[in-house]
């Protein structure tokens, strides 16, 4: 049962917000024009005549800094790993799609000649004798396959590390196995390695990323890589964001603890709100009930901007970018199969333990066969320990059916979605892998909208920007990488979009009594915005300037 304090302590001093105009998510007042704030939270929303029986008893100040911009909630990110973007922006991006990050501008490549001439540019570049030269990008189906023997031909003398657009696979080339120490022995029998090709993938991913975590968790490498990321969600308008993985570099006490410290001492503009991850927990070998008395352990070292909250994620099949969703008939048009992360009856003995210990489940789930069998661990865990409220999501959503919605909705499941996915990736797997039809339904948000489902978008980044207008942008619009539009009854409309990146998430998150709307009571956290969404309309929405946000009260611009 939730505490209940019921005594009440005397405001601090006021500060009001006038602004051009707020957008606060309410249906019961869909917009305001002023906002007071006191201790962190929201005081009165309205017009300052509306505030004025707070500010003829109150000490306050007027603030109108904002008076021409726009206010929304505080946007959030519901699903994000904040060290793979410190880890990977310690590195320069050759990816399909156009990257801007505080580390620089990387424009897209989509051909093999232009990749591998960016690569031969960024190596020649690489001076470092200590670090293995390392580009995060790489997918073979816009830049051709290279795999180890031709890497090698290339760079002959320096380590080369191709890290996957999925994040989940590497290739390297010799000098890059030696520098990482890593031999043919050690990687026998492992099938998710292929020693020849140099190619490492899903779990047999592990075994590098560990290697190469020595080098990317270096405290000054690491601070600066984090400080990146708290940019990043910091220039995109978010103040909380989900974390979906703590741990999966091998050590997440200690990745916590270098994530907290560096949010804490540079009072970042943001909370985090950490999950562990099943393939770290079956990695160090404990069993479910080891795992949760774990993992109830690291709450106890929440930290105001960095914690714990009784959320837990599955991992079900293998990366969208690799093509290796488990998709049902007719599969994928090579006739290659996806992989299950785990083999399933693991997942549900891991996820019933949590399950019954009441923390939400997440699940990385990308395929419609994948989707089924999630659905499928639902109805078995409700029949073990019924629950209401459970909150189950379903993470990604790259691919499924619309009676899935169904079954979803009916067992009280949620979805968080990467709009970006079909952004990026629908134009390519329609004609490479899907199939026309399938490829131009991936992520069908509108069915959700259709089905009265509430969702979340997310960025997983950097499977997608970290940019909340982005995503917003995608599902509203269906626009592909190439300019089409595919899949149009999909879309959906502008307010559930924004709905998506803001009290709709916070409802995902289970923070929908304190964060993503503007209403009396919640945390006074705002995204500035120097254009209304609702005047430029959904084409629009990734081009709004952001100002900065409000966090907890305090504004913080970006510009210094």
């Amino acid at each position: 049962m939730a505490d209940i304090n019921t005594s009440q302590t005397a405001l601090g001093k006021l500060t009001v917000y006038p602004a051009r105009k707020i957008i606060t998510m309410t249906d019961a007042q869909p917009t305001a024009q002023a906002v007071a704030v006191a201790d962190g939270k929201i005081v009165s929303v309205g017009t300052m005549a509306s505030l004025e029986p707070w500010l003829a008893r109150y000490a306050h100040d007027i603030d109108d800094r904002f008076a021409d911009k726009v206010l929304m909630p505080g946007l959030i990110d519901a699903h994000v790993h904040p060290s793979l973007p410190a880890v990977l922006t310690q590195f320069p991006f050759i990816a399909p799609d156009d990257w801007i990050l505080p580390t620089g501008k990387f424009p897209g490549v989509k051909t093999p000649d232009a990749y591998r001439a960016r690569l031969q540019e960024l190596v020649a570049a690489h001076t470092d004798a200590n670090a293995p030269f390392v580009t995060w990008g790489y997918h073979p189906l816009w830049h051709g396959k290279l795999t180890r023997a031709e890497l090698t031909t290339l760079f002959p003398n320096t380590p080369v590390i191709l890290w996957h657009r999925s994040f989940h696979e590497v290739y390297c080339n010799d000098a890059a196995l030696a520098f990482l120490k890593i031999s043919e022995a050690d990687v026998a029998g492992n099938p998710e390695i292929n020693w020849q090709e140099g190619h490492f993938w899903e779990n047999g991913f592990q075994v590098a990323i560990l290697k190469l975590s020595a080098l990317v968790f270096q405290p000054a490498r690491y601070s600066a890589g984090m400080q990146n990321f708290l940019k990043m969600v910091h220039m995109a308008g978010v103040t909380t964001c989900l974390d979906m993985g703590t741990g999966m570099f091998g050590d997440p006490v200690g990745e916590t603890a270098l994530i907290r410290k560096i949010a804490e001492e540079t009072q970042a503009p943001c909370r985090i709100i950490l999950t562990p991850i099943i393939l770290q927990l079956l990695m160090n070998g404990a069993t479910p009930e080891q795992a949760l008395a774990e993992c109830e352990e690291w709450h106890k070292g929440n930290s105001h901007r960095v914690l714990f909250d009784r959320h837990f994620k599955i991992m079900m099949d293998g990366a969208i970018f690799s093509g290796l969703s488990q998709m049902d008939f007719p599969g994928y048009l090579d006739a290659h199969n996806g992989v299950w992360l785990a083999p399933p009856e693991t997942t549900l003995k891991w996820a019933q333990v949590f399950w019954n210990a009441g923390y939400q489940i997440h699940a990385h789930t990308n395929g419609d066969l994948s989707a089924d069998m999630l659905i499928d661990m639902v109805r078995q865990m409700q029949a073990v320990k019924p629950r209401f409220d459970h909150r189950t999501v379903l993470e990604h959503f790259a691919y499924s059916t619309e009676e899935q919605t169904r079954q979803m909705r009916a067992l009280g499941m949620l979805v968080s979605a990467n709009a970006y996915y079909h952004y990026i990736l629908s134009d390519i797997y329609s004609s490479e892998w899907f199939g026309t039809d399938r490829g131009a339904q991936m992520v069908r948000l509108g069915s959700l909208e259709r089905a009265g489902m509430p969702f979340a978008l997310h960025s997983d980044c950097p499977m997608a920007p970290l940019s909340p207008l982005t995503w917003a942008w995608a599902a509203a619009t269906r626009k592909t990488i190439n300019g089409n539009v595919s899949g149009a009854e999909e879309r959906i409309s502008l307010h559930t979009a924004l709905r998506a990146i803001t009290i709709d998430a916070a409802w995902i998150v289970r923070r929908e009594n304190e964060i993503g709307s503007i209403r009396a009571g919640k945390r006074a956290d705002f995204a500035v915005l120097d254009q209304d969404p609702y005047e430029v309309g959904a084409e629009g929405l990734k081009d709004i300037p952001i100002w900065g946000t409000v966090f907890e009260g305090v504004p913080y611009p970006i510009a210094p």
